[in-house]
C-alpha cells in the first residue's frame, strides 16, 4: 500500500516539476500608458466597452436599490390601517 503512495507522489511531482512553463506577455506597460493618457476620459471608462457596461448596471442597480429602500421606508412610516 505504501508503495503505491509513494509511487503516486514520485509522479506526481515529477509531472508538476518537468512541465513547461507558459510565457505571459507583461501588458503593464500597455495598460499604464491607456490609463494615463490625458484624453478628457474618466478613469473608470478608459478600459473600453465592459467598462461602460459594468459602469451602467452599477449605477441602474443603485437607483433601483435606492428606489427600493425610499419605498420600503415609506410603507414603514405609514402602514396601511387593518379594517
Amino acid at each position: 500500500m505504501n508503495r503505491h503512495i509513494f509511487a503516486l507522489q514520485q509522479v506526481a511531482r515529477r509531472t508538476i516539476a518537468s512541465s513547461a512553463r507558459r510565457q505571459v506577455d507583461n501588458k503593464v506597460p500597455q495598460k499604464q500608458k491607456l490609463f494615463q493618457e490625458d484624453n478628457g476620459m474618466p478613469i473608470h471608462l478608459k478600459g473600453g466597452t465592459l467598462d461602460a457596461l459594468l459602469y451602467r448596471t452599477t449605477m441602474v442597480l443603485t437607483v433601483l436599490g435606492t428606489g427600493y429602500v425610499v419605498y420600503e421606508l415609506f410603507n414603514a412610516a405609514f402602514p396601511q390601517k387593518k379594517d
